[in-house]
């Protein structure tokens, strides 16, 4: 079992930045992607970046694109999410996810992704 553990939200104003981290609690596990998505109050899980782990080749969702920058830290364990220019629009509840298959491409759907963290929230003030 995998746990994904993430920290770094809160309450930013608009054009502000903030990094969210987040730590897988074991090394031995397939590992195609990992993952960012939010979902905002009323709406549904949305895709915002990914990070393909065999090749650091990385994929943002066009409303982030540009402004959030996804990266690994391999000896720590750890996938970041560098979010800078950030806007009202935003705000949500930030999930670090893991699709644990590797014979696959990197997939943007959430229904791909096999583990998730508990969730942080970010609120960006206008």
């Amino acid at each position: 079992q995998v746990q994904l553990v993430e920290s770094g939200g809160g309450l930013v104003q608009a054009g502000g930045s903030l990094r969210l981290s987040c730590a897988a609690s074991t090394r031995t596990f397939g590992r195609n992607a990992m993952a960012w998505f939010r979902q905002a109050p009323g709406k549904e899980r949305e895709f915002a970046a990914a990070i393909k782990w065999s090749s650091g080749t990385t994929y943002y969702g066009d409303p982030v694109k540009g402004r959030f920058t996804i990266s690994r830290d391999n000896a720590k364990n750890t996938v970041y999410l560098q979010m800078d220019s950030l806007k009202s629009e935003d705000t949500a509840v930030y999930y670090c996810a893991v699709d644990s298959r590797i014979d696959r491409p990197v997939m943007v759907r959430a229904d791909y992704y096999t583990y998730w963290g508990q969730g942080t929230q970010v609120t960006v003030s206008s």
